[in-house]
């Protein structure tokens, strides 16, 4: 049988190495580690647009979080409802965050470990800082891409007016690499940054 013209010889190195730095680089950028532009993961970033899709300002009335996992998981993120709500709630406790991104209403769980109350108990909303975060989003500022299925566009990064990754921090673990960045107080980043300015 003549060989096919179409297959050709590669080292076994050569194509392992390709293929792991294209699963690590898919890895970092899809899911594992935050976009340095609004110090966000996907998933963050498609709870925040998605609340603000539903609605959820800062001074509307709190939404149940089912609600709010339900619509993300159906419009954005596909991946499971504990990943969504494990998100959502870290993004609400005071303990994890220096400035809250969701504003929660009921048993968020305790810096001692103790696991937040089921979906279903707990309500949200998004925070001002949440808002400075997602302002003038409809203007144009950032660009969108389509959702999962292309029947929606989701942002590519949000158009945060504040340095989120230097206040809020961030911590990931992708393949082959890792962070883990600690929360800043607001005003000192802003001093540093005048400084650097200068």
């Amino acid at each position: 049988m003549p060989p096919d013209e179409r297959l050709g010889q590669i080292a076994i190195e050569d194509e392992m190495r390709s293929s792991y730095l294209s699963y690590a680089m898919s890895v970092i950028v899809g899911r594992a580690l935050p976009d340095v532009r609004d110090g966000l993961k996907p998933v963050h970033r498609r709870i925040l647009h998605g609340m603000n899709e539903m609605g959820l300002a800062s001074n509307r009335a709190y939404r149940k979080s089912a609600k709010i996992v339900g619509e993300i998981m159906g419009n954005y993120h596909p991946h499971g409802d504990s990943a969504i709500y494990d998100t959502l709630v870290r993004m609400a406790q005071p303990f994890n965050m220096r400035y809250m991104l969701v504003d929660g209403q009921g048993n968020y769980g305790s810096v001692d470990g103790d696991p937040p109350a089921a979906m279903r108990y707990t309500e949200a909303r998004l925070t001002k800082v949440a808002e400075d975060m997602l302002a003038d989003i409809d203007k144009d500022t950032v660009d969108f891409g389509p959702n999962y299925d292309e029947s929606l566009v989701e942002p590519l990064v949000l158009p945060s007016k504040i340095p989120n990754l230097l206040v809020n921090g961030a911590g990931g673990i992708a393949v082959g690499y890792a962070t883990n960045i600690p929360t800043h107080n607001a005003g000192e980043v802003i001093e540093g940054l005048l400084l650097f300015l200068e």
